[in-house]
């Protein structure tokens, strides 16, 4: 094991000393592949598109980062940047690698987020571990979606072998570039990458065909309760067994060059908050007054445009405002946020743009 981990660091060191002019590409193709960007960007352009896709790509999200949560829990892995001065490899044979803000995070960098002051950071529960890539396996995941969607409308159009491969390209292109990403970061090493490669599309694979799309509201509300209840009974469960699920916590603090880049935001239970909350946001949204009513409207391709650049510009304006520093308030907050976010992409933004545009059509004469 210890050779195949010298060996990703070897691979880091080629990839930030070799080309260090892709460092800008790797920065920008590792937010892409953020679980975060998912919510944020794919969820909502992908159901404006298609509301089958879109809703498959925020459910296999949450179920996914959810899996990986408990995954990192059982799993232990180390992560590169820490590895390296732990084992002795550093002294050994001086690494020409160094961090980024993503290296010492598991969540997503958000700028201006507030971080705990060094004195809390032995109260974070671990999600540092390194094993399987989020990264890759949530992305991979819910991609999946997308990418079989694209190749059933490209197979319809094109009898050209060539040309009806181009979406699984890009597909499988997308996610190495991520991993190499992580890579480069110091955040995986190889083998994590490619455990959460396969990972994810197995259970994009396995998910796709099988995503609740009419259920009874009860059903998203329980699903949200039992990610939170499920999680919660793991971790204790863990902890009671003699666990140290803080370790990985502690190497990060102690070989994190920046102790600011250990977000508040990239600990286990803000995720769980988001996926819980996302979960019960979607059986609220599929249920609203709001959803009923413009599922029968059928909106035009224009509206659709319109809903997409009103709801991007409203979840990024929600995804930019504070939080409470108290870590309660944090995941209660979280919670509600995400709890929000299928009820505007869903209902409440396609709503006003359906009454909008009803007001501004002129009215139909009678001849």
């Amino acid at each position: 094991m210890e050779s195949t981990l010298s060996a990703g660091i070897v691979m880091a060191e080629a990839l930030q000393n070799q080309l260090p002019w892709l460092e800008n590409v790797w920065l920008w193709v590792t937010f892409l592949g953020d679980p975060k960007s998912l919510f944020l960007f794919c969820f909502p352009a992908a159901y404006y598109i298609s509301r089958r896709v879109g809703i498959a790509v925020l459910w296999i999200s949450l179920i996914t980062e959810w899996l990986n949560l408990v995954f990192k829990w059982f799993l232990f892995g180390d992560r590169p940047f820490w590895w390296v001065h732990e084992s002795g490899y550093y002294s050994q044979a001086p690494a020409q690698v160094h961090q980024f803000p993503s290296s010492c995070e598991t969540g997503p960098v958000v700028e201006g987020t507030r971080v705990l002051p060094p004195s809390s950071h032995h109260k974070l529960l671990d999600s540092l571990a390194g094993s399987p890539s989020g990264h890759c396996m949530i992305t991979g995941a819910a991609l999946w979606p997308i990418m079989t969607a694209l190749s059933s409308q490209v197979a319809t159009r094109s009898r050209s072998r060539w040309i009806r491969v181009i979406p699984s390209l890009a597909y499988c292109t997308f996610l190495l570039a991520v991993g190499l990403s992580r890579i480069f970061l110091l955040a995986h090493f190889p083998h994590q990458v490619l455990a959460g490669l396969v990972t994810g599309a197995v259970l994009g694979w396995l998910m796709a065909p099988r995503v609740p799309m009419e259920r009874e509201l009860s059903f998203y509300g329980l699903t949200a309760l039992a990610l939170m209840l499920g999680a919660s009974l793991i971790y204790w469960t863990l902890i009671t067994l003699g666990l140290d699920l803080s370790w990985s916590i502690n190497l990060a603090s102690k070989w994190c060059e920046r102790p600011e880049w250990v977000h508040i935001d990239s600990r286990p239970f803000a995720s769980l908050s988001r996926d819980s909350g996302a979960a019960l946001g979607l059986g609220i949204a599929l249920h609203s007054p709001c959803y009923a009513q413009v599922r029968r409207a059928h909106l035009g391709n224009s509206q659709k445009v319109a809903c997409l650049v009103l709801a991007m510009g409203l979840l990024v304006t929600l995804n930019w405002l504070g939080h409470p520093p108290q870590v309660s308030l944090f995941y209660i907050f979280n919670f509600l946020k995400y709890t929000l976010w299928p009820c505007l992409v869903l209902a409440l933004v396609p709503w006003v743009v359906h009454m909008f545009s009803a007001q501004e059509a002129p009215p139909i004469r009678s001849s």
